[in-house]
């Protein structure tokens, strides 16, 4: 009976773990924010500048088209702009205006920590 209670504690463990990342690891800039959860669309800017949507590589022309495109097939999904640390603050106010301008309304940025004290991955929202 212990073994199979603690075989099936590793497996509720190993589900939980497998949390589905859309984005790229980057180094997270550190606020006070509230936990993000539910599905999302995840823009990332690297320390480079260069933007990724849902983890794959695009200009930002094509990723302003492709998120209004996005957004257009579901409103109510919100916009997660995830941006390294080391990245310009100019590329990430460029995003959120251009984001603004094609309509795009739930946007917000993901910030390292939160308001209940977690190191999980949290959002800020820009309005």
């Amino acid at each position: 009976m212990d073994v199979m209670f603690l075989v099936l504690v590793f497996f509720v463990y190993s589900i939980f773990s497998m949390a589905v990342h859309k984005g790229v690891k980057v180094d997270l800039p550190t606020a006070t924010g509230v936990l993000e959860k539910g599905e999302r669309m995840v823009v990332t800017i690297d320390e480079k500048d260069a933007l990724q949507l849902n983890g794959r590589p695009l200009a930002r022309e094509e990723l302003i088209h492709e998120a209004k495109r996005l957004v257009g097939a579901k409103p109510e999904i919100p916009v997660l702009i995830s941006g390294d640390r080391r990245s310009s603050l100019g590329a990430g106010v460029e995003l959120l205006a251009a984001l603004k301008a094609v309509g795009v309304e739930k946007i917000s940025f993901q910030v390292s920590g939160s308001s209940t004290g977690s190191d999980a991955p949290s959002k800020v929202t820009a309005k």
